[in-house]
Parts: structure tokens; C-alpha cells; sequence
């Protein structure tokens, strides 16, 4: 859920379940939305809640960092609540067992709090330490069919990709699963990418018909916005998808020494001269985009710098503008891996807060429904 965790109306496309109009996001109205939510968080941020996450794989990386983690922390800032949800059960959807859980978690807070969440103000926790939240998923799954569990385009490429000779049947509750994560916690707006559409726009069905189904007139669950964010489109160092997987990537907690050599092996072209054309050189462009996210430049002033010095000096760029800029996060990552009790208690008082959230909004929904009968 990269996350992650997560919506104005449009004319529903072939996709959208039959009989919701106006649940289908189409990408302009949600871009049109998006620039009106913007505008509402700058002048009430308090009237807001966010939800969003990760799976716990391992640990982020710079792609994470400019496509989410930054948001998060400029969304914190404006005085946003947020959620932030480590969504270890969701890893199990296309694994057969997840490796060193409990590892993985931690390595997903470091980079969280050195990058400089605050666990006053952003709620950090675990689908495991919130049994509510699962809970949800019976009676949401009974408002959504197979069919539009299994047309969700993330779904159907997961499937398409797994590294497993069957699917689960964990992967098509997938998206009911996303539902619960976000209306656990009754967040109205969910950070996403125009990819992640498709998931919010169930979540935003399943809402729908609960409220319609138990609502009695007065909605008990909200039907969250989508904050479109365009993230940059940063390449791996071998020219395909920035993963923790592929190993192409530069961890936040990767050491200058590390990151020098991960910079060094990248995919550059054979044109001496530096220029940023995304289209036609896409692996010098990727990189030029980097130097420039970190040191507040856009990618055509580095590349007017560096100009025909060849792909040698833009790579002594890169690397010295992202050791510079992730030099306080590094530290600040290290100073708290010194103390993974903290580390543990910060968890737990989130999982405390998410759980005393999640548990007033089953008990609601288990209310409507009682009622309903």
C-alpha cells in the first residue's frame, strides 16, 4: 500500500461498478478536486484526517522518499492529522511468509521519524496491533462482488506478476482490505497516485452502499477524497522501476560510501553532452531530476552546469547533492537506532490510538447494522 494508505465525482467509466455514479474517479475531475483540497487543507487543516502506509519490505529509498515521505512530512507541517499505517498483513498477499517482520517494521519507522515524522502529531501503526480493523473486512466484503474485487487493475497486476504459481485469496481482498484501513479510522483524505484510483474509488463504493444499506439516513462511514500527488518519476539505477526488490535503488539509511558506488554503476547513454530530455534520454534525465529534487533546482539549471563534461561528472553531482541532502536524515536515523526501546513505545502508543479509533468505528458499524435487522 504504498501505500498507500487513500475523492470527487465523474462519469463512471466501463470499470466502475454498475449502479454507483459518481464514485468512479475519473483523472481529471480527481486532478480538479485535488487542486480544490489543496486550497481547503491551507485554510482548515484540522478539519482533515489522512491515511496512508507502506508494506514492510524492507527499508525506503529514494523513490519512496520524493514520491511519499516527503508529502507526508509537508502534509504533517500544514497540521494535517495523520495516519500512517505499516501494513505487515498485506505483505502476505503475494508471499507465502513474510521474512523478519518485526525487523522490517522498525526499518520502516527509522526511516519515518529521521525524515522527520513526529509521533505527536502522525499516528504510526500495524494492521497485527488493530484486530478492529481487520474485523471490517467481513462486512465490507459483503458489499462488493467477486467480480469487482477481481477487475481492480492493481489486483489484476499483481496477479499477472506474482512470483507464485497460484494467488491467494488474501490478493483479491485486497482492495476490500484497503477499504478497512482507511475507514478504520474514519480518515477523509487519502494520499495516492493516479495509479491508486482505482482502490479508493472501491473504498469509496463500500462506504456508499454501508450508508446506504445501515446508514438510516445518516452516514456512518465517510467517503474519502484522493489527493492527487504527481511524484517524480525517479528511475532505478539500472534505467527500469526504482525498487527495494531489483535492488536498483539508494536506501535513506544507505551510507555515502554506498551510495557513491549504487550512483556510480547507473545507467547513463553515449552522448557526452548533458541535457534533460526525459523522453529520448530517460536515464540521464532521471538523474538530472534527482540532483535537482535535492538541492531545489529543476534538472535543466544542473544540466546547464554540468553541460559537456559527460556522464562521469553528472554522477559526482548526484552523488554529492544526495549525500548532502540526506546527511541530517542519516544522522537523525541513527541517533534513534540507538534506542529500539523508543522505538517500541512510539509503536505502541500508536497501535494504542489506532485501536481506541478503530474500535469506535466498529462499534458504530456494528450498531447500524444491529439496527438494520
Amino acid at each position: 500500500m504504498n501505500t498507500t494508505v487513500q475523492t470527487a465525482g465523474a462519469p463512471a467509466p466501463a470499470s466502475a461498478p454498475s449502479g454507483s455514479p459518481g464514485d468512479a474517479l475519473g483523472l481529471s475531475a480527481a486532478r480538479a478536486r485535488s487542486a480544490v483540497l489543496e486550497k481547503e487543507i491551507r485554510e482548515n487543516p484540522g478539519r482533515f484526517r489522512v491515511l496512508t502506509g507502506d508494506r514492510p519490505t524492507g527499508q525506503l529509498h529514494l523513490g519512496h522518499y520524493f514520491g511519499t515521505l516527503h508529502n507526508r512530512l509537508r502534509l504533517q507541517r500544514l497540521g494535517v492529522e495523520m495516519f500512517v499505517l505499516i501494513a505487515e498483513y498485506q505483505v502476505l498477499t503475494d508471499r507465502d511468509a513474510a521474512d523478519d517482520p518485526a525487523g522490517h517494521v522498525e526499518e520502516l519507522m527509522l526511516d519515518h521519524l529521521a525524515v522527520g515524522m513526529d509521533p505527536a502529531r502522525t499516528t504510526i501503526f500495524t494492521h497485527s496491533a488493530v484486530p478492529a480493523l481487520n474485523q471490517l473486512l467481513l462486512p465490507f466484503l459483503s458489499l462488493v462482488s467477486v467480480a469487482e474485487l477481481g477487475r481492480n487493475p492493481t489486483v489484476k497486476d499483481e496477479i499477472a506478476h506474482a512470483r507464485q504459481s497460484s494467488v491467494s485469496g488474501l490478493m483479491f481482498t485486497y482492495p476490500a482490505h484497503q477499504a478497512a484501513d482507511i475507514l478504520s479510522c474514519k480518515a477523509n483524505l487519502v494520499p495516492v497516485g493516479q495509479d491508486q484510483l482505482p482502490h479508493l474509488e472501491l473504498t469509496r463504493t463500500i462506504a456508499r452502499r454501508f450508508n446506504d444499506r445501515y446508514g438510516a439516513g445518516s452516514p456512518v462511514l465517510p467517503r474519502p477524497d484522493a489527493l492527487l500527488s504527481d511524484a517524480p518519476l525517479l528511475l532505478g539505477t539500472d534505467g527500469t522501476k526504482m525498487s527495494k526488490s531489483r535492488g536498483n535503488a539508494v536506501a535513506l539509511a544507505a551510507g555515502q560510501d554506498e551510495t557513491a558506488r549504487l550512483i556510480k554503476g547507473a545507467r547513463t547513454d553515449a552522448e557526452r553532452h548533458i541535457a534533460y530530455d526525459p523522453a529520448g534520454r530517460p536515464e540521464v534525465s532521471s538523474l538530472l531530476l534527482l540532483a535537482a529534487l535535492c538541492q531545489g533546482r529543476t534538472p535543466q539549471e544542473v544540466a546547464g552546469e554540468i553541460g559537456a563534461a559527460g556522464a562521469a561528472a553528472l554522477k559526482r553531482v548526484v552523488t554529492e547533492a544526495v549525500n548532502e541532502h540526506l546527511a541530517p536524515i542519516r544522522a537523525r536515523r541513527r541517533e534513534y537506532a540507538r534506542d529500539r526501546g523508543l522505538l517500541r513505545r512510539i509503536l505502541r502508543e500508536g497501535n494504542e490510538r489506532a485501536t481506541a479509533v478503530a474500535d469506535d468505528t466498529l462499534a458504530e458499524v456494528r450498531v447500524a447494522m444491529k439496527n438494520h435487522h
